[in-house]
Order: C-alpha cells, then sequence, then structure tokens
C-alpha cells in the first residue's frame, strides 16, 4: 500500500493517542448519481422514496463502485424494490459516506484505494454489514475479502435477485427481526381469538381451519390494529421475500381470510397502500 492510502485510512480510523476520531466537517458531501427523476427538493434534501415503499421499511444503501453505468444499473433496480441509494466511485469518498447507510456494496477495484483496504476500515470503525461485489472470482480472493471484514462476497457477472436475497441474509444475520418478539401471543377482538402459541384462530369459540401463511397474515395485521401494514411489509415478513413485487398472492390469502372469518370487515383494504385489521 502507498504512503497516500495509508495515511487516508489512518486518519480515517485513529488519532495519534490511537483512539477512533469522528470525520472533520469539513469532509466532501456525497451525492447519489445525477438523476433527475431522483433530485432532492429543497425542502426534502434526502433522495425522494420511490412509490413502492415508505422511509420507514426500507433501507439506505450505500453503492461504492467505480464503473458509472454498472452503478446506475444496480441503484435503479434497489430503488424499484423500494430501497434508497446512495452512490459513490472512490474509496475515499466511501470512507465518509458509509456512515450514512445501513448496508454496503462495495466493488473492490477502486480507483484509489484499494477496495479491500477500505473494507478493513469500514469494518474496524463500524459494525455496518458490507457484502462485496467484484470480478475477483478466485477462492483467494473470496477468502480475502472474508477476512477483511465482508459479511458476504458477490461475484460478477451476478443475478439481480441473488443479490437482493444475499442483501436480506445478511439484514436478517445481522439485524434479526425483533417485531416477532413483541408481538402479543394471545390476540382478542370482540368474538375472534388469535393465539400465536398454539396457533388457533377462534370465532366465537369455533376454531377456524388457517393455512400458515394465513395466520401468520391475520396475526401481523391483528397485532397492529390502528395501523395500515403496506404490502412490501406483508411479503417481507409473512412471506419473507422483499425483493418480489407484491402480486396476487396477498390478495388471495386476503380473499381466503375474509370468506373463513366469514366477513370482510375483518381485514380492510386501503388501496394503494396495504391492509390493516377490522372489526366484525
Amino acid at each position: 500500500m502507498n504512503q497516500q492510502t495509508t495515511s487516508l485510512l489512518d486518519t480515517h480510523i485513529r488519532d495519534g493517542r490511537g483512539q477512533r476520531v469522528p470525520p472533520p466537517r469539513t469532509a466532501p458531501v456525497v451525492k447519489p448519481l445525477s438523476d433527475k427523476a431522483q433530485a432532492p427538493s429543497p425542502a426534502n434534501p434526502r433522495t425522494p422514496e420511490p412509490a413502492t415503499a415508505t422511509a420507514h421499511e426500507s433501507l439506505q444503501v450505500l453503492v461504492i463502485e467505480s464503473d458509472a453505468r454498472a452503478a446506475e444499473t444496480l441503484t435503479q433496480g434497489l430503488r424499484r424494490h423500494g430501497y434508497r441509494t446512495t452512490t459513490v466511485g472512490t474509496g475515499s469518498k466511501a470512507l465518509w459516506a458509509y456512515r450514512e447507510a445501513d448496508l454496503v456494496l462495495l466493488d473492490l477495484e477502486l480507483p484509489d484505494l484499494d477496495g479491500l483496504e477500505v473494507c478493513r476500515a469500514i469494518r474496524e470503525a463500524s459494525d455496518i454489514p458490507v457484502i462485496a461485489v467484484t470480478a475477483r472470482a478466485s477462492e483467494l480472493d473470496r477468502v480475502l475479502g472474508l477476512q477483511a471484514g465482508a459479511d458476504d462476497y458477490v461475484v460478477k457477472p451476478y443475478g439481480f435477485r441473488e443479490l437482493m436475497a444475499r442483501m436480506e441474509a445478511v439484514m436478517r444475520r445481522v439485524h434479526p427481526p425483533r417485531e416477532q418478539e413483541a408481538r402479543p401471543q394471545v390476540i382478542t377482538s370482540g368474538p375472534l381469538t388469535i393465539d400465536a402459541d398454539t396457533r388457533e384462530v377462534r370465532l366465537g369459540g369455533r376454531r377456524v381451519d388457517v393455512t400458515r401463511k394465513e395466520f401468520d397474515l391475520l396475526h401481523l395485521l391483528a397485532s397492529r390494529p390502528e395501523k395500515v401494514v403496506s404490502r412490501k411489509q406483508l411479503m417481507t415478513q409473512v412471506w419473507e421475500d422483499s425483493w418480489s413485487r407484491p402480486g396476487r398472492t396477498i390478495d388471495t390469502h386476503v380473499s381466503s381470510l375474509r370468506s373463513k372469518l366469514g366477513s370482510s370487515s375483518w381485514i380492510i383494504t386501503v388501496r394503494g397502500v396495504g391492509f390493516r385489521f377490522g372489526h366484525a
């Protein structure tokens, strides 16, 4: 590693006494790729959210990619699936930008710093998930990438669905879902009782036979009686699939539940958003 690279990384991680130091206030501001459709407005300086997701349910992904065309293709795909994205093309910019991200996709072939050193620097200062996305395909390259602190390693060219699945797997490992634990075990609403321990649904004391997914769907909605649950959230939490577009699967299960519960008022459709729990 040359002297300039070493200086950049050392400054990023520690001061002279070995203590970590925050970046200086004069650090360059990293902006997403120029995209008129994504340009932030003065009232909202962040990149606008796509229509498929809301801010609280989407992750902020930092794409570190030296190839501008590849970066644009990747970020467009991520945005279509509800992710918010920021893109940088150099390692030095990446060392300032990663703090605002929930997940980093790191190209190891960067014009200024070696990607492995960037990965080590991020891992030294943070536990943010990092996925190496690179053309380096040998077994030794994979080993070095994982030893540098990458949570996963994806070789170019790759399938976009595979990358999405790996992103979700990494996020599940790093931040296990706690929402399931917080949900009440027994939910009662009028004549309807939903028991998470026995996975039984009873209506007026009579057991209602539901499938596994139907139970998970109903229990999720009932655990948030005053909130609208988006289709994307349902796909993520019930079907554990956040990269597929919600299709007829959800509607089919909702229709089946309404029929088994004898009323459509138990599950209310909020057009253009999702569903919420109702009352008989």
